[in-house]
């Protein structure tokens, strides 16, 4: 069966996602939403797909198998309601929105209609991350450190508060989920945010450019994620990474390897796998069998980690410790 994909965004994940579909079997890219006509018929030129300006027009329209969401967080809401309430599956790009309220919302939503969904929290997907998983499950870990450490991105909406959420909902919300999948819930955040640099560089500048959230989790693991948005672009200065201290050695990952270190001995794996090609190929399995045992986040479960993030803030505004099941709004 040739499965029909509709595509809501028109930005870099679009071109991403779009150019995975395109290459793979028995698929069709059959149209672009953007904010307007014209530039949805831009980048559905190459695809041969059809261009709109309108959800309700394209949904009409269009008989869509499936719908890619990758829109900025503050965009998130109608879209899906939409496709739910026309049962229509979806894969929405991370974060689920700028706060937990809505996303608990359409969380319900979709549980009611048992519509399948996918989250893009694509390195679940990576070779190396399996890896890493297989070596912890093997092991006893003590604590976590995880970094990312960036530049800012230039797009305008980020800088904004109720435009991206901040670095740690945006960004930082990769790592938040690796935690949890290679270590399991947490139950307590504590964090600490800062304004050092972009603040006296960028106009209008309203997210923090630094901070630390110390996390418990359930296990007993203690860790910490740091990021900053505040080295300078066009740099190789950029660090993301998670590091596992075991009763073994050290586990480091970062996006092109896992490195296993112990005493006089030191094991490399090498990424070896394009996950956003295991993602959406999971995603195509499951529209046609039925079986949703390939996708590796579905909304529920990126509804936990979206409740971590926003517990991060939470506490960071409000100077306190934050219990996850306490988070009700960011």
């Amino acid at each position: 069966m040739m499965l029909q994909i509709g595509i809501i965004g028109t930005g870099w994940f679009s071109k991403v996602h779009a150019g995975n579909l395109a290459g793979a079997e028995g698929v069709k890219v059959k149209a672009f939403l953007g904010t307007s006509a014209e530039k949805a018929e831009r980048i559905a030129l190459p695809y041969g797909a059809a261009g709109y300006g309108d959800l309700i027009t394209m949904l009409d329209k269009e008989r869509l198998d499936a719908v890619y969401i990758c829109v900025p967080p503050m965009s998130h809401g109608p879209i899906e309601e939409e496709l739910i309430r026309r049962r229509i599956p979806f894969l929405v790009e991370k974060p689920l929105g700028l706060d937990t309220e809505l996303p608990s919302v359409l969380m319900k939503q979709i549980g009611d209609a048992r519509l399948l969904t996918s989250v893009g929290y694509h390195f679940r997907y990576q070779s190396s991350i399996g890896k890493l998983k297989d070596l912890l499950q093997q092991q006893r870990t003590g604590m976590m450190l995880g970094r990312w450490m960036d530049s800012m991105p230039g797009v305008s909406w980020w800088r904004r508060q109720n435009g991206s959420g901040g670095q740690f909902i945006e960004q930082t919300t990769h790592l938040v989920d690796l935690l949890r999948y290679l270590a399991g819930e947490v139950e307590e955040v504590y964090a600490l945010y800062g304004n050092r640099i972009k603040h006296e560089q960028v106009e209008d500048m309203e997210v923090a450019d630094v901070g630390t959230v110390t996390l418990k989790l359930a296990s007993g693991l203690v860790a910490n994620i740091s990021n900053t948005c505040a080295l300078a672009g066009g740099t190789d200065l950029t660090d993301i990474g998670l590091t596992f201290y075991t009763d073994q050695g050290v586990l480091d990952w970062d996006m092109k390897r896992v490195r296993f270190a112990r005493p006089d001995e030191q094991t490399e794996y090498r990424e070896q796998a394009n996950p956003y090609v295991k993602e959406t190929e999971a995603f195509l399995h499951a529209l046609r069998t039925g079986d949703r045992s390939r996708i590796k986040s579905d909304y529920a479960d990126a509804f936990r980690t979206q409740a971590v993030t926003c517990a991060a803030l939470k506490s960071a505004v409000s100077g306190q410790p934050v219990r996850i099941s306490n988070v009700t709004e960011c």
